[in-house]
């Protein structure tokens, strides 16, 4: 097969806890009328309630799924069922021609990746495109100038009426850089309204998203006399995008990537996966973004805990984070590592960091010995030379890394910036496992 995940790696494919159950239930030979599989596909039919068994299929290039049951889920039960069986039992399936009702499926997918590849090479009205840039830039211009003002409200005023002013204020403004076309500065916006408002010390952390914002939107006023490297950034922040076909054409890292950690949200019916990844041999940190709408499936699949070895292409920026696959070979391997030793190495990456691109987003590191303390009613980390950094957020995972680390040091995976970060995975008996 072309991909071997393990149990543990097709359960974080389930879209709630529901599926997982049911899907566990459907992982018996016995609920299957017939299955087959290939090194590209896995098939079976299940017996339902009604006079015809399911046609569930997988496309194990992919990981992409389809049934013919009326769930709106995807994956269905019946597709983790498949796949969970398969993983158990793989010697059970036999290699068979594919039935025409997968090899239709199969097909349908390679004729619209086809459709995709002729639409890129199809000409471009450059006179037209040009002409919707510059009525975009003037929408961008007119939100940012709003969104100056308000800033310079909320200064004027001051911050300490911020936690009365609830969500749909922030909101508001956020929604009017969605209407002036700049989605990166409305995200800013509700980060902001996501402050913890009624914890100890909100306003330092306010305050300097706040300043960040300041930047950006400056920064991009005067982005015609900028680093040509910066003015991406710039323009990345404000929500412009780059056209993946084009970054595809770049030269990219090929390496083992390691899947770190994948945060999912979901805003007005689309649901955005963070996908950080790690490469073993270049020590590179990487963001792989996928936006799905509702009720469809990812075409990109990034089980965290799994090593990947695929070409990322990167998209430019003074420090280069987000990512594209451009080619995903096979599953990686186990691979060796390397991190920072202390937080005294954190503090100074996050420095150059900082004053290299203000605005820049959270990122990954990878920290060795790193164990969990109580101090003050609060946990923290403390690394080997006795240093703390106390962790942000609900710390909904403190007792899962307390029962496998046993209050004892162990590499670490951590994600944020300058002095706000979390645990998202750790290294136990040499196997990487995530919180």
């Amino acid at each position: 097969m072309s991909l071997n995940l393990t149990e543990e790696q097709i359960l974080n494919l389930a879209p709630d806890a529901g599926s997982v159950k049911s899907g566990k239930e459907l992982a018996n030979p016995s609920k299957w009328v017939s299955k087959g599989a290939n090194n590209r596909a896995l098939w079976g039919e299940c017996q339902g309630s009604g006079s015809k068994p399911y046609q569930t299929q997988v496309d194990l290039a992919n990981i992409a799924f389809k049934c013919s049951c009326p769930s709106r889920k995807f994956p269905c039960k019946h597709g983790l069922g498949l796949f969970l069986h398969y993983s158990r039992q793989p010697e059970s399936f036999t290699v068979t021609e594919e039935p025409e009702w997968l090899a239709s499926w199969l097909s349908k997918r390679d004729e619209k990746q086809e459709k995709q590849t002729e639409k890129k090479d199809k000409p471009v009205d450059e006179a037209a495109q040009a002409k919707r840039l510059q009525a975009r830039e003037q929408k961008v211009n007119d939100g940012i100038e709003d969104l100056r003002l308000w800033i310079s409200d909320i200064i004027r005023n001051g911050i300490i009426s911020m936690p009365e002013k609830g969500g749909a204020w922030f909101e508001h403004m956020a929604k009017r850089m969605v209407d002036a076309q700049a989605p990166g500065l409305a995200n800013w916006i509700r980060n902001l309204s996501d402050t913890a408002f009624y914890s100890d010390g909100w306003q330092s952390g306010f305050m300097d998203q706040l300043l960040q914002l300041y930047l950006l939107i400056e920064g991009y006023k005067n982005n015609d006399i900028q680093d040509a490297t910066l003015q991406q950034d710039l323009r990345a922040g404000i929500g412009y995008t780059l056209k993946q076909e084009e970054l595809k054409d770049q030269p990219g890292i090929t390496d083992d990537w390691l899947v770190l950690a994948k945060q999912v949200t979901e805003r007005d019916n689309i649901t955005t996966e963070r996908c950080w990844l790690y490469g073993t041999n270049t020590n590179q940190y990487a963001l792989v973004l996928q936006f799905v709408a509702r009720g469809q499936l990812g075409q990109l699949v990034l089980t965290p805990g799994l090593f990947v070895n695929a070409e990322l292409v990167f998209y430019p920026s003074v420090l280069p984070l987000r990512a594209l696959i451009k080619q995903q070979h096979s599953t990686g391997s186990q691979r060796a590592y390397s991190g920072l030793n202390n937080w005294k190495e954190v503090i100074a990456s996050e420095t150059a960091l900082f004053a290299a691109l203000p605005f820049r987003s959270e990122r990954p590191y990878l920290v060795r010995q790193l164990k969990p303390v109580l101090y003050n009613q609060d946990w923290w980390l403390q690394d080997a030379e006795g240093a703390i950094m106390q962790l942000k957020g609900s710390q909904r995972y403190i007792w899962k890394l307390l029962s496998l680390s046993g209050g004892a040091p162990m590499d670490t995976a951590i994600l944020g910036k300058e002095d706000r970060f979390e645990v998202v995975g750790v290294w136990n008996n040499g196997e990487y496992i995530i919180l």
